[in-house]
């Protein structure tokens, strides 16, 4: 079984369980109308028009999961940088907390700026409150989408997926809403890794681990004790040397 075939399966038997046992749950293609919080993707990548003239997308597309969490007063989308490509199928999973998914596009509340592709439709899943609810969004038009989270926003929940090959707004400035930890990782590193995990930290930036800062402390009280020692038996602090130094 090729890995194609796999995560297709694998897709599909989440989907299933998912519309057995989630709270809540949307699904988002590109030729579906708008429904309540909901929004049709739209897509110009290539891949032909149906009867009524609207962009078809691949039927044999795979599907990712991003998960909205809430974790020791953090917010954040994970993985927060992901590719796929025309005809994926991404679902937003509430795994704890209060959350949504929306893209910057100025027909959603809070983005006061349009941050994905030209000619594609904006999506807005709504705020779900309930654990383990799901909105899916199909990709048809390539591209770099930066969405957000909106009760979120302000403290640094947004996430990027790369539509194919990266373009558009999202790659002509940095996100207006830093993420809560780390960087946004931009579409090409995205493109390269496929899959970024929540927070991103560039090669050369990351934390020094913790047996350096222990290795460290132990350097500090070894490096303290010998120059104690040497002031000791150097007679620096002597009565002698003090009347002397008067």
């Amino acid at each position: 079984m090729n890995r194609r075939t796999y995560l297709r399966r694998l897709g599909a038997s989440g989907l299933a369980g998912t519309a057995l046992t989630a709270p809540a749950a949307a699904t988002t293609q590109e030729n579906e109308p708008s429904a309540g919080n909901q929004t049709a993707a739209n897509g110009t990548a290539g891949n032909g028009t149906d009867s009524g003239g609207r962009p078809t997308i691949p039927a044999d597309g795979e599907t990712y999961e991003v998960q909205m969490i809430t974790e020791s007063g953090s917010y954040y989308f994970d993985p927060v940088g992901l590719h796929v490509q025309p005809g994926d199928t991404v679902t937003f999973v509430n795994a704890s907390g209060s959350h949504s998914a929306a893209t910057y596009s100025t027909d959603n509340d809070r983005a006061e700026t349009r941050r994905i592709p030209e000619g594609a439709r904006s999506f807005n899943s709504g705020v779900f409150k309930e654990q383990g609810a799901t909105f899916s969004y199909t990709f048809a038009t390539e591209g770099t989408y930066d969405y957000y989270c909106s009760p979120h926003k302000s403290l640094g929940m947004v996430g990027r997926i790369v539509c194919g090959e990266p373009g558009g707004p999202a790659t002509e400035g940095s996100i207006p809403d830093a993420p809560g930890s780390g960087i946004m990782p931009d579409s090409q590193k995205i493109v390269e890794e496929g899959s970024i995990a929540y927070p991103f930290v560039p090669s050369g930036l990351e934390p020094l681990p913790w047996q350096f800062w222990a290795g460290a402390g132990v350097f500090g009280t070894i490096f303290a004790y010998l120059l104690s020692k040497y002031d000791r038996e150097s007679d620096r602090y002597s009565v002698e040397n003090a009347d002397n130094q008067i």
